[in-house]
């Protein structure tokens, strides 16, 4: 593993102060509005921020370590979670049951170094909190409650990008490669994809908080 580059450091810096513009909007939000939901996007974005000062000061050696790999899935955890209370409050209960397992079974299969159950969790719970947080903006119409601005699918493309980036890091971080995302590609474009999910995810938060 490799050490960010200037222009890494540069990039994750904009993500950093993305993340802590979108944490500041959503406190204020549930200040007003007092709904759960607005936590758990804090979650995510909160996560954000502290992933890219670690990767910044401590560089990319720390996603081998199963501390990171347990708090980095706090992200599509907590934008998924934030999206199904918002919108789709009838299956609430069940996927954060869902989402919980999936959280702790990463966490166990970590540290206690589980090969299989890290093969079977990982692609799972980004895939299923990947796949909510894609298709859950544009669904919401249409098997959803609420109305969300126009501008909120901005979200759903964040959520591709984070479900890409969540699995491919697990990939190699199991020592495997996801089709040809190998560690130098998935390193030389780790910086600039999590501003790019970033930016995607304030753009489409910003037109449903300011609707």
């Amino acid at each position: 593993m490799t050490h960010p580059t200037i222009l890494d450091i540069v990039l994750l810096l904009a993500t950093g102060a993305t993340a802590a513009y979108m944490i500041w909007r959503f406190w204020t939000r549930y200040g007003w509005e007092k709904k759960v939901y607005a936590l758990y996007y804090i979650l995510g974005f909160a996560v954000l921020f502290v992933s890219g000062v670690l990767l910044i000061f401590m560089g990319y050696e720390i996603l081998a370590t199963p501390f990171v790999l347990t708090v980095a899935s706090l992200i599509p955890f907590g934008i998924s979670v934030g999206i199904v209370r918002q919108y789709y409050d009838k299956f609430k209960k069940g996927y954060i049951w869902f989402a919980t397992i999936g959280l702790l079974a990463i966490a166990v299969a970590s540290f206690a170094d589980i090969e299989i159950l890290r093969k079977i969790a990982v692609p799972l719970f980004h895939g299923v909190a990947g796949l909510i947080i894609f298709l859950g903006p544009f669904l919401v119409k249409k098997y959803g409650e609420g109305n969300p601005a126009k501008g909120f699918e901005w979200v759903g493309i964040g959520g591709v990008l984070i479900g890409l980036g969540g699995i491919a890091l697990a990939f190699i971080v199991s020592g495997a490669q996801l089709l040809f995302f190998s560690p130098a590609f998935v390193f030389n474009i780790l910086a600039g994809l999590l501003l790019l999910m970033a930016l995607a995810f304030a753009w489409g938060f910003m037109k449903d908080i300011k609707k």
